[in-house]
């Protein structure tokens, strides 16, 4: 880097320079004219001396500046991950916030942006991280009951006073576990299944909602036999739409049999549900193809779970439209429905609006998180390690005074669980298994 006005301008720490990039083997070579970052450890990314080139975007410019920092001895490009590894085995950050930055780079919502951020940023550290240090300080505590308890200088009620302390810890991370996996979903996407009779709607609705061609339409029943998904934004929060085969009694189609039973699987296990009912079958009873899917007691139960809303779809083609909504209160009280019926036309998008508005209020009144609660669990290992955590902490408060020594083991077995979340103690596996998912470099 050759600053601009002068070759003898020192470069200063944290400071952008502006000058030209010069090929090292030819100094009359001019790369590019960029700016250059002196980073010197331990106050970098990394804690390792770094030196950052911003520069233009080109292909071209791009490959010039790596081939000729190639020729430089001991300079190599990075590994996937390599800068985060380094910064992590420097202390610059912990595991939980590795995590994080992870997860921002993969954020493709809103919603799992500011998630991704709050972790990246050393939130669920400065949590576990204090349940871990007042884990510590009860262990203290109890070791030295074991070693000094016959001694004057050891207060009466040690042990209980810990025992107390250790109950509250445990209390509290019960209730962090006690979150409906509000995070994790957040993290990987709410599940919504489209389900109901054949031929009501459930791929159009699919392709509306992909805004693309996902499923196959076709007036032929039983078109769609296997499970379509799709990942959408609705409302800045990650929803992954599953549309599935058509429910109907009798089928002398093997595939079709088990693409139902696939359909009703994936409908009970769903965050969110959307039945769909062709309103001309439900409202003018033109056929028994909804009264048989309302008389299934199986796929009635559907309409009955939580999350779940109702859909009456085709409505474009009934004749009186304006009196739907009074139609589908109608409809619902009388099949003894007690969740949301939507009308909609896919045609016309007659209700749109309305059902996108229901499904974004519904997935932020359930799964969404402000800044003021507190940071929700986002990994399925933490939950693991917690659930070991709250494991150890449950023997500790069965085991009596008499059995301190064993006490104080359970304890060290909690510290260490809560030390695996965060990279203090045993996580090279997990390591591996999370540097791979970064970027080259990062």
């Amino acid at each position: 880097m050759v600053p601009q006005g002068t070759r003898e301008k020192p470069i200063r720490p944290r400071h952008a320079h502006v000058g030209n990039i010069v090929h090292p083997q030819d100094a009359e070579n001019v790369l590019d004219t960029g700016v250059n970052l002196w980073f010197p450890g331990p106050q970098s990314f990394t804690g390792e001396d770094m030196l950052e080139f911003h520069i233009h975007g080109g292909n071209a410019v791009v490959s010039s500046i790596l081939d000729a920092l190639s020729t430089v001895p001991g300079v190599r490009m990075a590994e996937a991950g390599e800068f985060s590894r380094r910064a992590f085995d420097n202390d610059k950050m912990d595991l939980t916030t590795l995590e994080g930055v992870s997860d921002l780079i993969n954020a493709e919502t809103e919603a799992q942006r500011k998630l991704a951020v709050r972790q990246a940023h050393g939130e669920l550290f400065r949590m576990y991280e204090g349940w871990r240090v007042k884990m510590v300080q009860l262990r203290a505590q109890i070791e030295a009951y074991i070693d000094f308890s016959e001694e004057e200088n050891i207060e009466d009620g040690v042990y209980t006073q810990v025992c107390l302390e250790a109950k509250k810890l445990a209390d509290t991370i019960r209730a962090h576990l006690n979150d409906k996996r509000q995070g994790e979903i957040l993290r990987n996407g709410v599940a919504l299944s489209i389900v109901g009779p054949p031929n009501s709607g459930k791929s159009t609705l699919l392709n509306k909602l992909a805004q693309r061609q996902v499923a196959i339409v076709s007036p032929i029943a039983g078109t769609t036999r296997d499970i379509v998904e799709t990942t959408l934004d609705i409302g800045g929060y990650p929803l992954v739409v599953r549309d599935t085969a058509g429910l109907r009694k009798a089928s002398s189609d093997v595939i079709e049999m088990e693409g139902i039973r696939r359909a009703v699987e994936a409908a009970q296990e769903a965050d969110i549900r959307i039945c769909m009912v062709d309103a001309q079958q439900a409202l003018c009873r033109t056929t028994e193809t909804s009264d048989s899917f309302l008389q299934n007691a199986e796929w009635q139960a559907l309409l009955d779970l939580p999350h779940t809303f109702v859909v009456l779809s085709k409505i474009d083609t009934l004749k009186d439209v304006d009196g739907i909504q009074a139609a589908a209160r109608a409809w619902a009280k009388s099949q003894r429905i007690s969740n949301q019926v939507v009308p909609i036309s896919c045609a016309n998008m007659f209700g749109w609006e309305s059902l996108m508005q229901l499904l974004a209020d519904d997935i932020r009144t359930a799964w969404g998180t402000s800044v003021a609660q507190q940071m929700p669990l986002t990994k399925t290992r933490h939950r693991q390690h917690l659930q070991q955590c709250l494991e150890h902490l449950d023997a500790f408060e069965s085991i009596g005074e008499d059995m301190v020594v064993l006490g104080a083991e359970e304890l060290r077995g909690a510290s260490r669980a809560l030390g695996r979340i965060t990279g203090k103690v045993g996580i090279e596996d997990v390591l591996d298994a999370l540097f791979s998912e970064f970027c080259i470099g990062k």
